[in-house]
This record gives structure tokens, C-alpha cells and sequence, in this order.
């Protein structure tokens, strides 16, 4: 396992609210190799924007959804829904390392993983969490730059993940069998 996340390298989210439904659009990539196949950074935006506009206005069922913030972007339980029937959302709150740890056997196992990070205050910004070579450490696509950077179980412990401007794990989406 080289750069499991490499084909994501340079996709960036078009708007400041579509970071999640960027990561969405990500992990249906990383899914289905057709649909990476045909994706080019236009048609990537506007998968993006298009599934933004789906997850956050009402569910699979046709059902209006708990409500969430939109300044706040891409709702964690949309995240959840569109990455498989058997993923959750999880508070990181009070033990980042546990999620940490959970994330990482996540996406050992080869499923997708969501991190909601941000400051004290709120959760702003999510990226898309895959295994990294190293052991103990995660890849994450971080759809506000378009790269993709490592993170550690300690720069999560400590805040200091550094991702995009954000260092605080809020929540975290990965299966439950993860």
C-alpha cells in the first residue's frame, strides 16, 4: 500500500460548505473505479456540489433531516448515510484516541472514514481518512487544498492536527464493524 488516496491528489472543494460532500464524492472513488475513471477537477466540483445539494436537503427516504447549521456545511449523519448502511457517527469527545484508533481499524479493514475536525469551539471541516504505510498513522484527503497529508494518533491526542487551519477531532464516521 503505496498512496492509497494518490487519485484524489489535486481534487479540491469548490465551495467553503462542500468539504463533506467533496469527501462523499471522494469515497465513491476510491469505490468504484468507473467513476474515478471519467472524473476530471470540473466534473469533480460539480459532483460535489450536486451531492451537497442532496445530502443536506432531505434524506434518501424524502424525510427532512435533524437540523444542522448550514454555515456548517455537510450535516455528519448525510456523511454517514452516503458512505454505507453500516456507518456511524461517533463523538470524539472525551477520548480522540479511542476514535483515532477506531478510525484507523476502519480503514485497515477497508472501509471508509470521515473526520469532522475544527477548533474548541465547533467542528468545520471534514476530511476523508484512509490506512497509511505507516503504522499507527492515517492519510487523509483534505478537500480544502487538495492534498493529502498524514496524521498520527498524537497530533489528534494533542490538537494538533493541523488540517486545513483545524486541529480539534470532532466526530468521526467509520462502520461499525470497523
Amino acid at each position: 500500500m503505496t498512496d492509497p488516496l494518490g487519485l484524489l491528489r489535486g481534487l479540491r472543494q469548490p465551495d467553503r460548505r462542500s468539504c463533506g460532500a467533496s469527501v462523499v464524492v471522494a469515497a465513491r472513488m476510491l469505490a468504484d473505479p468507473s467513476y474515478a475513471e471519467s472524473m476530471t477537477p470540473d466534473r469533480f466540483a460539480d459532483e460535489a456540489l450536486v451531492t451537497h445539494r442532496r445530502v443536506t436537503a432531505r434524506d434518501l427516504g424524502g424525510r427532512f433531516q435533524v437540523p444542522w447549521p448550514r454555515a456548517l456545511g455537510t450535516p455528519p449523519w448525510a456523511v454517514a448515510r452516503e458512505l454505507g448502511p453500516h456507518h456511524v457517527t461517533r463523538l470524539a469527545w472525551p477520548d480522540p484516541g479511542a476514535r483515532f484508533d477506531r478510525t484507523l481499524a476502519t480503514v485497515r479493514a477497508g472501509q471508509p472514514a470521515a473526520l469532522y475536525v475544527g477548533n474548541r469551539w465547533c467542528p468545520r471541516h471534514v476530511v476523508l481518512a484512509a490506512a497509511a504505510p505507516e503504522p499507527g498513522t492515517l492519510l487523509v484527503y483534505e478537500p480544502a487544498t487538495g492534498r493529502v497529508l498524514p496524521v498520527d494518533r498524537r497530533s489528534v491526542v494533542e490538537h494538533r492536527m493541523s488540517l486545513a487551519g483545524w486541529d480539534r477531532l470532532w466526530f468521526v464516521v467509520h462502520s461499525r464493524s470497523g
